[in-house]
């Protein structure tokens, strides 16, 4: 595999970021709706200017490939992270999470995944998270980090 390097969002950024999350196929398989791009604009300016929240551009062989962050969200500390569908499968997503991990020592960080991204679960569980339950409402699977 590439080299996965984690860097801050640049201006250009933007166009990349937000075709990752409207590609329909990608919210489908994170149980997550993507948003128009005017609410999506001001998502991603909320999140640069609230100085809680690690946002990082996943970058491979110099593109940008996707995000991956760690936020508050009721009072505990989350990570979460999307990858272009056209690399998945090829280790960027565990590979940027491990890197966040280094950046973020917080814990215990929490993350919930779809019941049926198979492949989300694996990224936390080879990143050291285990299984903590289920979100009665949304049915999301929680995973947690003590270590």
């Amino acid at each position: 595999m590439t080299s996965v390097v984690l860097r801050p969002v640049r201006e250009c950024d933007a166009d990349r970021l937000f075709a990752f999350q409207a590609d329909p196929v990608a919210a489908v398989m994170a149980d997550f709706p993507s948003r128009e791009r005017d609410a999506f604009d001001e998502h991603l300016a909320r999140v640069l200017a609230d100085p809680d929240n690690v946002y990082l551009v996943v970058e491979v062989d110099g593109e940008a490939v996707g995000n991956v962050a760690s936020f508050l969200r009721d009072g505990e500390r989350e990570v979460g992270y999307w990858i272009d569908r056209e690399r998945w499968g090829r280790g960027i997503a565990s590979a940027a999470v491990a890197l966040l991990l280094e950046r973020d020592p917080t814990r215990p960080l929490h993350a919930g995944v779809a019941p049926h991204n198979i492949g989300s679960q694996r990224v936390l569980e080879r990143c050291g998270f285990v299984p903590d339950g289920v979100d009665e409402s949304d049915g999301m699977l929680l995973y947690r980090l003590d270590a």
